[in-house]
């Protein structure tokens, strides 16, 4: 039987994820939970049979190749960010599933300074989050509300490309790894000479992509990324920490002036099923970028704790309004809060 059933699965279940292994129970995740979709398990040669079938010369030779491989796929007019590749030496995939409608600010529940960041000119705005946060559709939701108001030339570069932008007030080109271009720190490079205003890059992978990432946000564009990181604090640092010590000076000097925000977020189930997305967010003000100059990470915590009046707020009190506002169960939200023995002072 076709693989397309599995996708109509993940469609029609409202699932997020597809996850097929062969030799094992294929499952979808449903709002963070695993499940179970029949009792047989994948027979060996069934995913890299149906895949194959789907896939160009080129994405073929390139799996054989690497073992892995990144692609989107339209299964029933909705789109799938596609991951294949081996698990003892049987072939396994695991699917993302692409909401068509890019939702808005106020649906994600965007607070009014996340807003304000589509506002801006210039600079370098953060999406951080572990796999599956919602990083992608925040980024998505931030470009489209700045295609709907601003006349902007926006450049994304993506791998592969998850939502489809319809241009409104601004043109968008979107650029594929492997498609279009061979790497990220490339086409941000050539991206300079392309007159953009805007510059997504849907993930900063490798020093050359953050290196050029920074000298874009620098030279009067903005740019959007995003990194798998749980925390400012972790996003500073780990910026920091790819570069050899004798750049480090260099890049913090850079980082403390370009840098605009880190937006730190977790999806967490909600009270009457689905999720919500509970943030971390801060604001690169002056106390804050003399931190990151001078090196001094740890303290940020305390910037933002303190950064109230500048939208800044913590993944704990963010939490506790989510409770507050009895969007989010009190002992689901402790699971996710970060900060100390003092966790029940929101309740």
């Amino acid at each position: 039987m076709s693989i397309e059933k599995y996708f109509k699965q993940t469609i029609d279940r409202g699932a997020s994820d597809l996850h097929l292994i062969e030799g094992s129970i294929p499952r979808l995740r449903v709002n963070g939970t695993l499940i179970e979709i029949e009792e047989n398990v994948i027979r060996d040669d069934y995913i890299k049979k149906e895949i194959f079938s789907i896939l160009s010369e080129e994405l073929k030779e390139q799996f054989n190749k690497e073992l892995d491989l990144d692609f989107s796929h339209e299964y029933f007019d909705h789109r799938f960010r596609i991951n294949l590749h081996y698990q003892q030496g049987k072939v396994a995939l695991a699917a993302r599933l692409i909401v068509n409608n890019i939702q808005t600010p106020d649906e994600l529940n965007f607070t009014p300074i996340m807003k304000d960041l589509t506002n801006l000119m210039n600079g370098l705005v953060l999406i951080t989050g572990p796999t599956g946060s919602g990083k992608s559709t925040t980024l998505a939701s931030m470009i489209n509300t700045i295609n709907s108001n601003r006349a902007e030339h926006i450049i994304t570069i993506e791998d592969p490309i998850e939502y489809k932008f319809t241009e409104d007030k601004s043109i968008i080109e979107q650029r594929e790894l492997g498609q279009d271009t061979k790497s990220f720190h490339k086409a941000l490079k050539h991206a300079l000479r392309q007159d953009p205003d805007i510059i997504m890059v849907g993930e900063m992978r490798d020093l050359e992509t953050i290196s050029a990432a920074l000298t874009a946000a620098e030279t009067g564009h903005v740019v959007f990324s995003t990194l798998h990181t749980s925390s400012a604090i972790e996003t500073v640092e780990r910026i920091v920490d790819i570069f050899p010590a004798h750049q480090q000076k260099q890049i913090l000097i850079q980082l403390a002036s370009s840098l605009r925000a880190v937006i730190s977020q977790r999806l967490i189930p909600k009270i009457g099923g689905g999720r919500i997305a509970a943030f971390e967010i801060l604001i690169n003000n002056n106390a804050v970028s003399n931190l990151i100059r001078t090196n001094k990470s740890a303290q940020i915590q305390s910037s933002i704790q303190i950064g109230t009046k500048e939208g800044m707020i913590t993944m704990d009190k963010f939490l506790a309004q989510l409770v507050k506002t009895k969007l989010v169960d009190p002992t689901i939200a402790k699971k996710y809060m970060v900060g100390g023995d003092n966790k029940a002072v929101y309740y």
